[in-house]
């Protein structure tokens, strides 16, 4: 019994904590990374804004911590919860100046549903109109009490910009690790989640993991619920060359044989045929498909989607979703990471899809190619761009409302010239009045008889613009029926206007 407790306890060892950093859009989170160990975030992204979810491994007095960074604009919220759900610890950051914010109150909710220990951090105490006083009191109206309102949620005033109270920040972290007593089992096979995924153009499917157990060496076989394959390349966080990975360790992996989603869990398996039957298993369990319905009246947007990173796709899939389709229909023919290719066109270009390229490489060739096929390629680098762009399309898409205004009448009383489908008559303005280039509907005794258009407006033989009432004036008139005297003539316009999609 005691030799079974001691190699229990061979196999169990601490490990060092995961910690998620959650908050609202701009509050400092990438920046409070960056004062830890400059890891130049937040320049490398554009905007400024975290666009996919990252693993950074930092050692403090001796001992490490595992940082995932989450984007906080609120297009990422399923991307957030994926964070919250592998990390041991959470960090909520607030902005001293600001305060609780709407993606505040929802990291608050991905925490609390976790039932994560928090840690707060107040960031940019260094602002003038910082007051950190007032953060407090407005967590704890959303059930934050921390420890110096009397509380037991630990709160660290911290400025990303000066690096004040980081130090306090990790060395809290640690003592709320210590207090949890995490532990790994480092002798079984490796188990935990893919942080990120994307297609390297040199390397091939790429795919950064967070172990949460287990170790993971070199030529091991990994597998996920949509693919599997063996590990060639180990590198840590820095894409430096490991040998093998131990419990909590974010690392990079080359040898799966297509690219994983974003927030599957992996396995390492005994070999390929494992692997193969776990994904067949799964592949079985999702046959059912979603069917494809349009709406009689209804327009179709089709589009081909292509990102750098599988955590991207997964967020603008999900953005797109919730764009109003009452009126026009969203449809993606394809989603996939990797660059703009010849297939990609060559789908597009019956369907008339769109193809979306966030932060994809669209090669000059591949833009020459659709350029010939007629295809538009739109490139975007923040999330809420692309979803404004294709909100655009889908305004575009919409049928124009047309509206009548009714401007006159005129009664015909000569007529001057007859040929085909043109008549030059004159007349007398008798309600409104009359502009050229406008449409005319033709009545015979209070029936409509036909249609045609007001070509041109003469008075006393010279062109005029207008004609109001009670002048004479002569028209060049086109139309399907022949005008004759006592005609009344109704002078209208159409106009279109563009569509709203909400």
């Amino acid at each position: 019994m005691k030799e079974a407790i001691k190699k229990q306890k061979e196999k169990l060892q601490s490990r060092p904590p995961v910690v998620v950093v959650l908050g609202h859009v701009d509050h400092g989170k990438s920046s409070i990374l960056e004062a830890i160990k400059d890891l130049k975030i937040t320049e490398k992204e554009s905007g400024g804004i975290t666009q996919h979810i990252g693993a950074y491994e930092i050692e403090h007095q001796g001992k490490k911590i595992t940082f995932i960074d989450t984007p906080g604009h609120e297009a990422f919220s399923g991307m957030r919860m994926r964070g919250a759900k592998v990390a041991d610890i959470a960090i909520l950051v607030v902005a001293a100046e600001e305060g609780i914010k709407p993606q505040t109150k929802e990291a608050i909710s991905h925490i609390k549903k976790s039932g994560l220990p928090m840690i707060v951090a107040i960031n940019k105490i260094d602002k003038p109109e910082a007051n950190p006083e007032k953060v407090k009191r407005e967590l704890s109206q959303e059930d934050i009490p921390v420890e110096s309102m009397g509380g037991k949620v630990p709160s660290v005033e911290v400025s990303a910009k000066t690096k004040q109270g980081i130090p306090e920040l990790l060395e809290i972290i640690l003592l709320v690790a210590e207090m949890e007593d995490l532990k790994g089992d480092v002798k079984k096979p490796g188990e935990g989640l893919v942080i990120e995924a994307y297609l390297d153009s040199k390397r091939g499917p790429t795919a950064t993991l967070l172990l949460k157990d287990g170790f993971l060496k070199k030529g091991d076989i990994v597998g996920t619920r949509s693919t599997f394959g063996k590990v060639k390349i180990l590198e840590n966080f820095q894409g430096e060359q490991i040998d093998r990975a131990l419990p909590s360790m974010p690392c990079i992996i080359i040898g799966l044989s297509k690219v994983p989603g974003a927030g599957e869990k992996f396995e390492v398996y005994s070999d390929t045929e494992a692997a193969q039957k776990y994904i067949e298993k799964k592949e079985r369990k999702d046959e059912k498909r979603e069917v494809f319905v349009i709406e009689e009246g209804k327009r179709v947007l089709n589009l081909i989607l292509k990102a750098d990173v599988q955590g991207s796709l997964e967020v603008i899939e999900d953005v797109l979703k919730n764009l109003p389709q009452e009126k026009v229909i969203l449809r993606i023919l394809e989603s996939e990471v990797g660059d703009v290719q010849e297939n990609d066109i060559k789908l597009a270009k019956p369907s008339l899809a769109k193809i979306l390229a966030f932060r994809a490489k669209v090669s000059p060739a591949m833009l020459k190619l659709a350029q010939r096929e007629n295809v538009k390629i739109m490139s975007f680098d923040v999330i809420y761009e692309l979803a404004q762009g294709v909100r655009t399309l889908m305004e575009k898409s919409v049928i124009p409302e047309k509206i009548r205004t009714d401007l006159g009448k005129m009664k015909t009383l000569i007529i001057f010239l007859t040929e085909r489908k043109r008549q030059i008559v004159g007349g007398k303005i008798i309600e409104g009045e009359i502009k050229k280039g406008t449409q005319i509907e033709v009545f015979r005794r209070e029936e409509l008889v036909g249609k045609g258009r007001l070509i041109n407006l003469q008075k006393n033989k010279k062109d005029i613009e207008k004609a109001g009432k009670g002048e004479e004036c002569g028209i060049l008139y086109e139309g399907n029926v022949k005008i004759e005297e006592g005609d009344v003539l109704q002078i209208y316009e159409t106009k279109s206007t563009r569509q709203s999609i909400d």
